[in-house]
């Protein structure tokens, strides 16, 4: 199992506030807008809201 990846913030020049990921060796692995990694946030469920199955 994967675990989560940490985001760091940071500011774009125009204001935007930014998420970023790092790789194991700290190299920038993916920058995304806040705006839209909330959002894609917000759209998934999580784990312990999804519904059971089986039992």
């Amino acid at each position: 199992m994967a675990g989560k990846s940490r985001r760091t913030t940071h500011r774009s020049a125009s204001g935007k506030k930014l998420y970023a990921v790092r790789d194991a060796k700290g190299r920038f692995k993916d920058i995304q807008t806040y705006e839209r990694a909330h959002r894609a946030d917000l759209k998934r469920k999580s784990r312990k809201e999804k519904p059971r199955r089986g039992k």
